[in-house]
């Protein structure tokens, strides 16, 4: 079986993996693997106020944002509910907001509406940036990464590449088209390419939400742990939806907690959740959803947290497959 990257004559890595998902994701659970994360765009937000327009609209507090420290926030309707969960990281003066290429227009466009005179430029950066997931071994990548702290971000001038720590054996790696084909050389040796699709069972294992079309709207920041993994600052100034996030956190009126569990079916985000204790209304949803190395699935679902106390929680319905419910990588309250 052939494990492969394609190339364009610039350099740009095109797609990667067997095609075989079973086995890659047996080599993302066992060994050190490298995708591209085709899945995800880059909006640029660049200009003189670029800071304080994102710092009024989002949840995290964007002046910690530095060369050497990313972020993960949240922008959310005057409802509170999450319209899009980012990583941000800079690039010199401007802001570089990761999120699923899937709502990336629609987010620039809806971003765009509240620029009114500020000087600000949003862009899509998805053609001038190839980010690169790596998971596994770090002795491919340079020395005194495994010491960068959460979210801490290491450039590397022999690799051509800005590298952001996302876990202990995971990284991010964001480089330039032009760059990309040497970088691929100088790991495809230690690591086995495989599909984005292994990327995001990552994802879930981490407890990292990353909201979708289907669950737009869906979740207060905190219902999907935002809070726990530092995507939320309470001491920050206004922005879409702050009364409601900061009430929930100030007054513990929280109903619903994100959950990590594993169903023997196939399982998409979106999908309801129930249990006996809701008398035929749905519990809650699944946020993200990936094939599992072992069969079925993993999910993060967000569930009320008297119905995963006390009763089997079920998808699609209360004669559906039952969640098993897994520890996620961090303390819940």
């Amino acid at each position: 079986m052939q494990s492969d990257w394609q190339t364009t004559e610039q350099g740009a890595i095109i797609e990667g993996g067997t095609g075989d998902l079973a086995a890659e994701l047996t080599w993302t659970a066992q060994g050190t693997v490298l995708c591209r994360l085709d899945q995800f765009a880059t909006l640029r937000v660049s200009g003189p106020d670029a800071q304080s327009f994102l710092q009024n609209l989002l949840s995290n507090d964007i002046r910690n944002v530095s060369a050497t420290q990313a972020q993960l926030s949240s922008f959310n309707t005057a409802k509170g509910r999450m319209l899009a969960t980012f990583l941000i990281w800079r690039d010199a003066d401007d802001y570089l907001l990761q999120l699923p290429a899937t709502l990336s227009e629609a987010l620039r466009k809806k971003l765009s509406m509240y620029v009114l005179r500020a000087k600000v430029k949003i862009t899509d950066a998805s053609n001038e940036i190839i980010s690169l997931g790596l998971s596994g071994s770090q002795q491919i990548l340079p020395e005194g990464c495994l010491e960068l702290p959460p979210l801490g971000v290491s450039h590397s001038t022999e690799l051509g590449c800005s590298i952001i720590r996302l876990g202990d054996a995971r990284f991010q790696l964001n480089t330039t088209p032009e760059q990309a084909k040497t970088l691929l050389q100088t790991l495809a040796g230690e690591a086995k390419p495989v599909g984005s699709r292994c990327w995001d069972w990552l994802n879930i294992r981490a407890g990292t939400p990353v909201i979708q079309p289907e669950t737009q709207e869906q979740f207060v920041p905190q219902m999907a742990n935002l809070d726990l993994i530092g995507g939320i600052n309470f001491k920050k100034g206004c922005y879409p939806g702050q009364e409601i996030v900061a009430r929930m956190h100030y007054l513990g009126k929280l109903k619903r907690r994100m959950y990590l569990a594993h169903v023997e079916s196939v399982a998409l985000p979106g999908d309801e959740l129930f249990s006996a204790e809701m008398e035929g209304q749905a519990c809650g949803m699944i946020a993200n959803a990936a094939p599992a190395p072992g069969g079925g699935y993993d999910v993060l679902a967000v569930v009320q947290i008297a119905s995963r106390d006390t009763h089997a929680v079920h998808l699609g319905s209360l004669q559906g497959p039952a969640l098993i419910f897994e520890s996620l990588p961090y303390p819940l309250p």
